[in-house]
């Protein structure tokens, strides 16, 4: 993976927040790639549960400061930074007073979903993509870990299909257990149509579960990971069907060798 540029995109990470499936693999795959010689960007969230200060999160002006429109209100984009201690790989953190400022991720003290995670999830995935063409680094590949992350494909392959900053660029979702139960906000579609979003590609949408959001992610991805020992038999048929490369689950201890292998024979070949 020698100076490949690989852009990880993560609705959660370690050591910023507890570790889990996802946020242990979102850590371990950039850090496997970075001793490879790669260069690494990742990005997440900056929920209000991330200690700040412990981190050494800091706000980077030049990169803040544009408004990303989220169901026509204009809502501002604040860009963090930090460096993961020991590994020289630095995360960028999207930010938002409305949506991130809560002292929690996805659910309130009661384990209800938050009913804005739909503009969450857009406002994520929007803040990313203008992040990184601020920053002018082309990804040879976007490896996308998360359901709040999920709609990163969806968004730069019809929202910004003109942009030639990802002309080349592959998007890898990893596919994981981690779901929820019921739906997120009924208006999500609407929400995503208002971003002249053709309503075919999304009508899965009219129920925004979590197998359904994970549909759209792999419409519009080059290649899946299944990132858990198990995922929802709905989810594993409708990967069998993709047409795609699949590469099924690795452990953490054996993941190194077949994710690099699956990155350069089946994502950039």
């Amino acid at each position: 993976m020698k100076d490949k540029r690989i852009l990880y995109v993560s609705s959660e990470v370690v050591p910023y927040l507890p570790e889990t499936e996802i946020s242990s693999m979102s850590f371990e795959a950039p850090r496997m790639v970075n001793k490879q010689g790669g260069q690494i960007r990742i990005f997440m969230p900056r929920y209000g549960n991330i200690n700040e200060r412990r981190h050494q999160l800091h706000e980077v002006i030049r990169l803040s400061g544009i408004n990303l429109v989220i169901n026509d209100l204009d809502m501002p984009l604040i860009i963090k930074v930090a460096s993961i201690p020991k590994e020289r790989i630095q995360v960028y953190f999207i930010d938002n007073e409305e949506y991130f400022k809560r002292k929690a991720t996805l659910t309130d003290e009661d384990g209800n979903l938050f009913a804005d995670n739909d503009e969450r999830s857009i406002f994520f995935a929007k803040g990313v993509i203008e992040t990184v063409k601020k920053l002018n680094w082309a990804p040879d590949i976007i490896h996308v870990h998360g359901w709040l992350a999920s709609l990163l494909p969806l968004y730069l392959k019809e929202y910004y299909k003109d942009e030639p900053l990802f002309a080349d660029s592959k998007i890898v979702t990893s596919i994981y257990n981690q779901s929820f139960d019921d739906t997120l906000n009924k208006e999500m579609i609407d929400k995503i149509k208002f971003d002249n979003i053709d309503e075919e590609t999304i009508k899965v949408l009219e129920k925004p579960s979590y197998n359904n959001i994970m549909k759209v992610a792999v419409d519009h991805s080059d290649a899946l990971i299944v990132g858990s020992d198990e995922i929802p038999s709905d989810l594993q048929d409708y990967l069998k069907n993709c047409e795609k490369p699949v590469l099924e689950y690795q452990t953490p201890d054996e993941f190194a060798e077949a994710y690099t292998e699956f990155y350069n024979t089946q994502v950039l070949s």
